[in-house]
This record gives structure tokens, sequence and C-alpha cells, in this order.
């Protein structure tokens, strides 16, 4: 990912969440340094994401399959990529946090490994003013 790609992430993020990353944030995370990659068929975004390494472990931030594109295991290929990545980077564990309502991403992410191992409480912005728990999960990291 880099920033020229940039209004095309934020084209699907805009489609994809009630509550997206703004644009700052993409290009924040770029000049950080952090893992932002995009799956590609020819010129069409299928979907993207962003990671930050810490000392031992993957932190992963963003997570987007574009909707035109969702449910055909397009996410599978980016977790695959993303654990390929951190363990090449010496990570033993990968952590992310998903909204409590997402059962489709959490039915994902526990498909891949990933288990929850904490709570965060009214870390996500809701409809109506409301704020949404955030499950913490993580998955270790095959050598």
């Amino acid at each position: 990912m880099t920033e020229a790609a940039l209004d095309a992430v934020m084209a699907v993020e805009l489609g994809a969440y009630a509550h997206p990353w703004e644009r700052c944030n993409f290009s924040d995370c770029l000049r950080s340094g952090y893992q932002a990659q995009m799956l590609l068929a020819d010129d069409t975004l299928l979907g993207y994401f962003v990671a930050m390494k810490g000392v031992d472990e993957v932190h992963l931030l963003n997570i987007t399959v574009a909707p035109d594109w969702q449910g055909q295991g397009w996410a599978l290929v980016m977790l695959d990529a993303l654990a390929l990545w951190a363990r090449g980077q010496g990570a033993g564990w990968l952590w992310l946090e998903v909204r409590s309502s997402n059962s489709r991403a959490i039915h994902v992410y526990q498909s891949q490994g990933f288990r929850q191992v904490g709570r965060r409480k009214q870390y996500y912005p809701a409809l109506h003013g409301h704020r949404e728990d955030a499950l913490v999960m993580s998955c270790p990291l095959k050598a």
C-alpha cells in the first residue's frame, strides 16, 4: 500500500464500515512503516490489511475485504499472508481487536486459530453515540 493507492483504499473503507478509518489513519501507518498490503486482481482492489510489528508479536490493526468480494475467502488469503510475514519478522503471536457484534469476522478468526483473551469495554464507536466492546484475540504462530 502506498499514499498513491489511498483513494482506492478509502473507497473500500467507506463502503465497508459504518465507522471507517480516516485517510490520515492510513497515512500515519504508512509513515510509521507499518506493514500495509493490498490484495489486487488486475486493477481491482479486493482487500487490504495494516499491521504493526512489536517485539515478538504483530498486531493486526485493520483487515478489510471490499464488500463486493466478501464471503469468497479473501480474508483467509490475507491472514495467511500476514502470518507468513509475521513469522519472517520473528513474531510468535498475532493479536487483534474485533467488534463483539461482528460474528462473521470472529468466526473467520477462530477458524484460523485465534482465541479470545480479553475484552475492551466500549472500545469502538457505535450508532447514536453509543460504544461497543472489542474482543481481544490472539493466535500463536507456528514455526
